[in-house]
């Protein structure tokens, strides 16, 4: 894997491609599989396929603004990394490389609590916004222990990811035994609760594994009084897929919603972020902010999401591509290459400001 500078002119899905040729069988198809049939890892991208975009003209469109907000936090676009983790499964620069990356295109960067380089290194690569991602766990110490080490270091909200009671089956992880390879770990939690992740066996997913045993699956609504008691940071809820979970995040004073079937690798079947966003936007009425996450694959996506009714878009896989093909020369690239679409749809379009984009912007066949 190199690391120099990445080469211009090639779209994500040639990063892709350059991916999948250098890592490992096992570690590409833990990051590029899907849950049960793997069913959800077209169908999310066939949702945004079949939403068009409708161009208005005679616009002046000399200067295009990509520029937004998100909780406050200044984007080059309305753009960020989805939390994903062990970013050394890519490239041993790991998550030191994506902070600079994020911070390089203007993005927000959402850190994994299974990252493999620590929180505060994390902050210091970073010049853009750093968010941090939790799962729940079990025991309530460890959790509590990130957040604190999160504000102090100055990452900006806590988002919970809530579509993993557990780990669903994925079966290109159990047919590979795949385990987090030695070398690599969740550095920021005690190595006694990120044992079962580690050790491979045939037949089984030390994630799911890991999962079954640290994961709380027993947590409801009323829990969240206990997060919010934590922190002052906000909070953002990450899996929503309907409008009446999106109500009920905004009767618990939930700051943002991340509307995401996980990267098809949890519920099989489920709904794809596009098909539900319109009606998870009508629900929430603007009390909090939304982001779609899900098979983002080009500028045009972005447009798409805020025509939906999205405040922004999270990108997930294609940056651990980026990562594997040129560190964070790749990743950068990767933002970059979207943001620049991006601009060029607005152009395009007639948008000139992100907030002009609304439901009139598209059309479905």
């Amino acid at each position: 894997m190199t690391t120099g500078d990445a080469p211009v002119g090639l779209t994500l899905y040639d990063y892709e491609t350059a991916a999948r040729e250098r890592l490992p069988r096992p570690v590409w198809d833990f990051l590029a599989g899907g849950s049960g049939t793997e069913s959800m890892l077209s169908t999310s991208r066939e949702a945004l396929d079949r939403i068009r975009l409708r161009p208005r003209f005679l616009v002046d469109v000399s200067t295009c603004h990509p520029r937004t907000e998100l909780l406050g936090a200044p984007l080059a676009a309305p753009l960020g990394v989805a939390p994903m983790a062990y970013h050394q499964l890519a490239h041993p620069d790991g998550e030191l490389a994506s902070a600079r990356a994020a911070g390089e295109a203007g993005a927000l960067l959402t850190v994994s609590m299974f990252a493999s380089c620590t929180l505060e290194d994390i902050a210091a690569a970073a010049t853009g916004p750093l968010w941090l991602q939790l799962y729940w766990l079990k025991q309530r110490g460890p959790m509590l222990e990130l957040i604190k080490r999160a504000e102090a270091a100055g990452y900006r909200a806590l988002v919970l990811t809530v579509d993993a009671p557990r780990v669903a089956h994925r079966p290109r992880d159990a047919r590979n035994g795949f385990a987090v390879p030695d070398g690599i770990r969740a550095v920021n939690i005690d190595t006694s609760v990120m044992a079962s992740a580690h050790g491979s066996t045939s037949g089984e997913s030390a994630i799911a594994r890991h999962s079954k045993e640290q994961f709380d699956s027993s947590i409801t609504w009323a829990d969240l009084s206990w997060l919010r008691e934590q922190t002052e940071l906000p909070l953002v809820l990450k899996g929503i897929l309907t409008p009446e979970d999106a109500e009920l995040a905004v009767e618990c004073g939930i700051d943002a919603l991340v509307v995401s079937n996980h990267g098809g690798r949890q519920l099989d079947f489920a709904t794809p972020a596009a098909d539900v966003m319109p009606e998870i936007a009508q629900a929430v009425g603007g009390s909090c902010q939304l982001i779609l996450d899900g098979a983002i694959r080009h500028g045009a996506d972005i447009a798409k999401a805020l025509c939906l009714g999205a405040d922004a878009v999270f990108v997930g896989r294609p940056v651990l591509w980026g990562l594997a093909h040129s560190g964070s020369a790749g990743a950068t690239a990767v933002l970059t290459t979207l943001i620049s679409e991006f601009e060029e749809v607005m152009a395009l379009m007639g948008v000139p400001e992100v907030q002009h984009f609304s439901a009139a912007g598209i059309t479905r066949h």
